[in-house]
């Protein structure tokens, strides 16, 4: 059961390429990036690590400001690999913060999220995908790669649900914060 279990000591947070061109076409923008910004405080709370990663930034922009705004330091890693473990420099950042279970969300679940995922369970990582917080363009898209993802390993779960495991019991002053943003 511990596979199902998230906490702030094993995880890191991946977010990938929620950038301004790629957004503005997805119907779920607003509900993603929203959600991403959650699991941001979060991360910032409880110092869960971060890697941020951006698809030929020069075509489809920067991170959405939302996202940039609500991160300590804005330091993406550029790539042109769909998925980011082709990208120099990026599995040396998952690793060196030494976490197994990686949290993942953005853009799009069919192609970058999915050939991600798959190359992290290659390197032995547990994913865990927050659905509320991927997109595709096409629904049907989102819905296949996810349940390709589960197939392969990967564990489906909610922001929410990530929220609260972190957060393990009620009346501090982070579940006060958290309990805030998600009224």
């Amino acid at each position: 059961m511990n596979r199902f279990r998230i906490s702030s000591d094993d995880t890191v947070l991946l977010i990938i390429d929620i950038q301004d061109r790629l957004a503005a076409v997805m119907d779920e923008r607003e509900t993603v990036v929203r959600n991403t910004t959650h699991l941001i405080e979060l991360s910032k709370l409880f110092d869960i690590p971060l890697v941020l990663t951006e698809q030929y930034p020069k075509g489809l922009g920067p991170t959405v400001s939302e996202i940039r705004d609500a991160l300590k330091e804005y330091q993406p890693i550029e790539k042109l690999t769909f998925s980011c473990c082709g990208t120099e420099g990026f599995l040396d950042a998952i690793k060196k913060t030494n976490r197994k279970k990686v949290l993942v969300t953005g853009m799009e679940t069919h192609i970058c999220v999915l050939q991600t995922c798959l190359d992290l369970l290659d390197e032995g990582l547990e994913v865990y995908l927050i659905a509320d917080a991927l997109t595709s363009r096409r629904p049907y898209d989102k819905s296949i790669a996810l349940d390709m993802l589960r197939e392969a390993g990967c564990i489906v779960t909610t922001t929410e649900a990530v929220l609260f495991q972190v957060l393990k019991k009620a009346g501090t002053e982070e579940f006060k914060i958290i309990s805030r943003r998600i009224k």
